[in-house]
């Protein structure tokens, strides 16, 4: 009697544990369902616009004047280089390719020298300097007030003037970045290169800068996104077309062709087509890099 009482409860228990272990897979499956669902709704809203920007640019005025899905009826090529011509959009490639590069190198180059210092230096006063830095993620711009430093450095309607603007714009996202993984190098580095006679300079840019790679190509990456992309500061402060980027060259393209939705259509996509290409080359280094700083920090 006993016997068959213990086997009893055996098998209650193991049917309860396959019950269990159903119910559990059963919510996995349901809580995965629901994640991909989600990733595929987020995906769609991200890819739809931009496949009717690059099918619509492939067509005649009149099929892109619905910007309709379907595909064209024959590619018209052409609408490119008509852009390209009248919308001088080699003249905007050129700047903004300045402008990317040359501020993602001197802002990337400035902030790892400021959280290398902020961060081996742990002071009352630098801590205080990180903090009032990194408060420019959140603050918005006063452009009243940068207008006026501007004007009164003479730098308003100026290339040079746009790369320092693109340059400080780029710090706090930079430095806070940086700050966390410097802080994951040990100190004795330092006090090795010193005991070896390197210099100050000698010591950040030949021992440590190489260190900071992962975070630096992260950084560098998504500084020439956001500065490529970046469309306020280059319609405040240049009024030359000269020297204006993609983003105001496509504005002011849009304005004068607004009723030729191939045109724009295709305006766009040579805009957006190097930030594309750009991020997916990079797309392995920009996750690396965080996750590395996330882990590390």
């Amino acid at each position: 009697m006993a016997m068959e009482t213990l086997d009893s409860h055996v098998t209650t228990q193991e049917q309860a544990n396959r019950t269990g272990a159903f119910g559990a897979r059963l919510m996995r499956t349901v809580r995965g369902l629901f994640n991909n669902t989600l990733a595929v709704i987020a995906s769609l809203i991200m890819v739809i616009p931009v496949y009717l920007v690059f099918v619509n640019a492939l067509k005649t005025r009149i099929e892109a004047s619905s910007m309709g899905v379907e595909f064209p009826t024959e590619l018209q090529w052409q609408n490119f280089y008509t852009v390209i011509e009248k919308g001088k959009l080699l003249s905007a490639f050129g700047n903004s390719v300045l402008y990317a590069v040359t501020a993602t190198l001197i802002g990337v180059t400035l902030s790892a020298m400021a959280a290398y210092v902020l961060a081996r230096n742990r002071t009352r006063f630098n801590r205080a300097m990180y903090l009032l830095l990194i408060m420019g993620i959140a603050v918005p711009t006063n452009f009243v007030t940068l207008t006026k430093v501007m004007q009164l450095t003479q730098l308003i309607n100026t290339q040079f003037g746009m790369i320092v603007l693109y340059s400080a714009s780029v710090i706090p996202l930079n430095v806070f970045l940086f700050y966390a993984f410097i802080q994951t190098i040990p100190r004795e580095l330092d006090e090795a290169a010193i005991l070896d006679g390197c210099s100050p300079l000698r010591l950040f840019f030949s021992v440590i800068y190489p260190l900071l790679t992962p975070v630096l190509v992260t950084a560098s990456v998504l500084n020439l996104l956001g500065i490529w992309n970046e469309f306020l500061l280059p319609l405040y402060y240049l009024n030359k077309t000269a020297h204006w980027p993609m983003t105001l060259a496509i504005y002011n393209f849009f304005g004068q062709f607004q009723s030729d939705w191939s045109l724009v259509s295709a305006d766009i996509v040579l805009t957006i087509l190097p930030v594309i290409v750009v991020y997916l080359l990079a797309q392995r280094f920009i996750l690396s890099g965080l996750t590395t700083g996330a882990v590390k920090g």
